[in-house]
């Protein structure tokens, strides 16, 4: 990367910690006060800054919010609290996201849909919080990709990555309970609960956009090397959003085509790339469309399978 119009920005990233800062201090104050409009505000504005700090998450993870790393270390893990995500876990899962992207069995984030279980009472569950919009696959996706300890140790071989991944669950999750303990669960759950719900439905329709119900490949236990960047966005969706949101909020990790392919520059830079995004839909189109379709089928199965062109 040699164009200095495509490089990481120490005050871009500072902004986006800024406006991060800025929404959550908004959104807890205003959840404070009794009048029933300032609460619901606030509840918004805590749903916005849950997503802002996912997409730092995500832009630290790849070392491409701030310049230099130390910056990207210490937002990464003050992002990774606020989106509910150890930041350690992150890094190295989504690294590995990115080198097996394509091959759904390999991917850590997509292996567990290379296969349909045969339990219906899991499916149905499945198919009903899909249904009424009750975001269980955003709470699982966090579980079982980076909270997941056992899953983990199966992925990560090397003793100080895993030592050292495992002091960061440990840490939030001692950070969570003495908050819940200090203030107590149900002031947590009346200040933020409405808020963070509304992060997690939004995420429910983001995060599946990415792969979810798109052709991959299985290696099904062959070794098999991974498809480079450049070959990866066939296997990848993007989302259309309102240019503001895209660059404010998600810091436009909504291309995700373009992320993919181009996974060293920083998100707030892909709208400078030219290149087309050939499964782009608006993301609203998309929300109606993919709700349409029982959970069994829309992750388990992709569209030269079932026909659904989404």
């Amino acid at each position: 990367m040699t164009d200095p119009a495509l490089r990481p920005s120490d005050w871009m990233g500072f902004g986006y910690l800024l406006m991060g800062l800025l929404t959550t201090t908004a959104g807890i104050l205003l959840a404070l006060s009794s009048h029933l409009l300032f609460w619901l505000t606030g509840q918004i504005f805590i749903s916005i800054a849950f997503i802002q700090w996912f997409s730092m998450l995500h832009e630290c993870g790849h070392g491409t919010l701030f310049r230099r790393r130390l910056p990207n270390q210490i937002v990464g893990q003050l992002a990774g609290f606020f989106a509910l995500i150890p930041f350690l876990s992150w890094k190295r899962v989504h690294a590995l996201h990115h080198r097996w992207t394509g091959w759904q069995d390999i991917d850590p984030t997509t292996e567990q849909l290379a296969h349909k279980p045969t339990n219906r009472a899991l499916l149905g569950l499945a198919n009903f919080c899909w249904r009424w919009w009750i975001p269980l696959f955003s709470v699982v996706y966090r579980w079982e990709n980076y909270w997941n300890l056992p899953r983990l140790r199966k992925r990560l071989q090397a003793r100080a990555v895993w030592i050292g991944l495992t002091v960061n669950v440990l840490l939030l999750l001692a950070i969570y309970s003495a908050t819940l303990l200090y203030f107590g669960p149900w002031a947590v759950l009346k200040l933020t609960g409405v808020g963070l719900l509304g992060g997690l439905i939004f995420q429910d329709i983001f995060l599946l956009s990415q792969h979810t119900h798109v052709p991959q490949e299985q290696s099904k236990g062959r070794e098999v090397k991974p498809f480079p960047p450049l070959e990866q966005e066939v296997f990848t969706r993007s989302l259309k959003f309102p240019e503001w949101f895209s660059r404010l909020v998600l810091i436009e990790s909504d291309a995700h085509e373009l992320h993919h392919v181009y996974p060293f520059l920083p998100g707030y830079r892909l709208h400078r790339v030219s290149d087309d995004e050939s499964n782009e839909i608006h993301w609203l189109r998309w929300a109606l469309a993919v709700r349409r379709i029982p959970a069994e089928v829309f992750l388990y199965q992709n569209r030269s399978e079932t026909g659904f062109d989404i």
